[in-house]
């Protein structure tokens, strides 16, 4: 009867990965499709024959050169999309609290903070300098956030992280503020950079990010299984011979490092880490070994798809997606809040 047992429960489990791996195609194809409608869509319609000769290179036209314009953004798109909705996914797992994200824990606001800085005070310019200042700022504001909701009993609880993070996000953006009024002559870049967006993306600001956002990659990866321990509860997975403190600082630095790179390129994107990694949940399940995967192409799929949105409602105008992510994310987030009632994953 045991032996009947562990088969069933083997050919369940075999069963189950295959479901989700088809469903990870299923969302690999998805991105492949908005890609290419990433492309192909914008101010100026490009027919698929400018399509194909503008992703070989030509710019012989309008169209191409439009073409041409636009890979590198669906690039960055891609990528930060891919970086927040995995950053979300693991911060949801290292504090296991539902209203985890890179923006509501004031992550990305330090990020911006140290980068408006950087240039107001340092006059910072080159790429690398913004991404470790941003990098830092991120780091400094999850401990920051960490330790003020760890204060008081209970330790640092869902709720006491959500209203700390949600307080130092609101400092931060009106220090921001005060860094840039008296600063005209940097006041109208950082505001348009605040807003967060992929527009006006080159290879030339992509490739200085590749290696911290290759780093964060392979890191938040690496973590799927100490997230699963971690997911049992401290005690247990200590008793599992885990290194708590230890793996719940390396994968909360992985996590760091994508939000610092992507906020130091594309400005502070909101959401994208709160809503993916919960639509993610529902298909696969707890298991981060598959929820990461699939929280980093979802991410991507939701920022190019947002993207898209926000050239297409404004036309002959563009929204940045910092605008459409937020629209979509605020009834989300109000919504997971009332659901949930804060209560730990």
């Amino acid at each position: 009867m045991i032996a009947n047992a562990a088969t069933t429960t083997r050919a369940y489990a075999a069963r189950s990965n295959r479901a989700r791996l088809l469903g990870l195609v299923g969302v690999a194809t998805l991105l492949a499709l908005l890609c290419l409608l990433s492309v192909a869509i914008g101010t100026r319609a490009v027919g698929w024959a400018d399509i194909l000769a503008g992703l070989g290179g030509g710019v012989d036209s309008i169209g191409q050169a439009a073409v041409a314009v636009r890979i590198p953004r669906t690039v960055l798109a891609l990528l930060a999309g891919a970086a927040l909705g995995l950053a979300g996914a693991i911060m949801q797992g290292v504090t296991r609290n539902p209203l985890a994200d890179p923006g509501i824990l004031g992550v990305n606001m330090g990020a911006s903070l140290a980068v408006v800085a950087g240039v107001a005070w340092f006059n910072i310019a080159s790429a690398h300098a913004y991404i470790f200042a941003a990098i830092l700022g991120a780091g400094t504001s999850a401990v920051f956030v960490y330790v003020i909701g760890s204060l008081g009993r209970g330790g640092a609880t869902p709720l006491k992280l959500a209203l700390a993070g949600a307080a130092t996000s609101v400092a931060f953006s009106s220090l921001v503020i005060a860094v840039v009024l008296p600063r005209n002559d940097i006041a109208g870049g950082i505001r348009a950079w605040q807003i967060g967006g992929v527009g006006g993306a080159t290879f030339e600001r992509i490739l200085p990010v590749l290696p911290f956002l290759a780093a964060g990659f392979v890191i938040s990866l690496l973590s799927a299984r100490k997230l699963n321990t971690l997911a049992l509860g401290d005690e247990l997975a200590a008793g599992l011979g885990e290194r708590v403190a230890t793996a719940r600082a390396v994968a909360a630095f992985g996590a760091i490092l994508l939000c610092g790179a992507t906020t130091a390129v594309c400005g502070p994107i909101g959401f994208l880490g709160l809503i993916v990694p919960h639509l993610c949940r529902l298909l696969v399940g707890v298991d981060h070994r598959w929820l990461l995967p699939f929280s980093a192409l979802g991410g991507a799929s939701l920022l190019l798809a947002a993207d898209i949105v926000g050239r297409i409602i404004a036309r002959p105008a563009e929204l940045d997606v910092g605008i459409v992510t937020a629209f979509v994310g605020a009834p989300f987030f109000i919504w997971i809040a009332r659901r949930q009632r804060v209560r730990d994953l």
